[in-house]
């Protein structure tokens, strides 16, 4: 099978194209850095031209109330090519909750992305991932402040990127879902706790403070982030860090 991989250079995106690679497929890494934008529209119509699957792994570069607007504007742009290229199948990855998260700018943004691609005449499949192991050092910085990390008590459930590369290819590669398949890492914790974690696992002597209203992930409710009855993945974080 021919797969078109948007978004093919970056952490996930690489890891699918040599999955699939591997595989015995032809899988075509597209990006910016290969002369593919899919705002403009630059190269669209060349990368997917032929493909039977495009796996779209591109994502808003901003979380804010910018990104509604990237993924609008992305996935018309994507679909109009794939319609015209003859593409059979389209694939996207996204985040459980996204729905249940309206205070956050970046959920709503990939609920449309969602929508948009439900509502398309290409068969499709959603890949639901939960939250990134390689993002931790990230979260962290968000409220670091000297010795000082603030973060929320907001349950997770972390996935090695690996694994959602993994995941991405078995989808891409079968019969278009026309629905979502969940998958998520295989222990949950608090925020807070993952991020004490973390930092004694690396040695980093900045101390953990419980902050309800700390960072992004402040404005989630509940469990929305975590999903007990997805896929779960084999990598458990405490390994991944080792």
């Amino acid at each position: 099978m021919k797969f078109a991989v948007i978004g093919g250079t970056g952490l996930i995106g690489s890891q699918v194209v040599k999955n699939l690679t591997g595989a015995g497929h032809e899988a075509i890494p597209h990006s910016k850095s290969t002369g593919v934008d899919v705002i403009s529209g630059q190269g669209l119509a060349e990368a997917v031209a032929g493909a039977d699957v495009v796996v779209n792994l591109t994502n808003s570069p901003t979380f804010d109330e910018a990104s509604p607007a990237f993924f609008q504007t992305s996935m018309d742009n994507l679909l109009a090519a794939a319609r015209k290229g003859g593409v059979g199948h389209v694939v996207i990855l996204s985040s459980p909750g996204t729905d249940q998260v309206p205070g956050l700018d970046y959920y709503r943004a990939k609920t449309l992305q969602e929508n948009i691609l439900e509502a398309g005449s290409i068969p499709y499949s959603i890949v639901r991932a939960t939250q990134f192991m390689e993002f931790m050092d990230a979260v962290l910085s968000w409220t670091a402040d000297g010795d000082t990390v603030r973060l929320p008590a907001t349950p997770i459930q972390p996935i090695a990127a690996k694994d959602v590369a993994a995941a991405v290819t078995e989808v891409a590669a079968g019969t278009p879902l026309n629905g979502i398949r969940n998958i998520a890492g295989p222990d949950i914790f608090t925020l807070d706790e993952l991020g004490r974690i973390t930092l004694s696992r690396k040695d980093d002597s900045r101390t953990v403070v419980t902050d309800p209203a700390a960072g992004m992930f402040a404005v989630v409710k509940g469990d929305v982030l975590t999903d007990k009855d997805a896929h779960l993945a084999p990598t458990r974080y405490v390994d991944w860090l080792s």
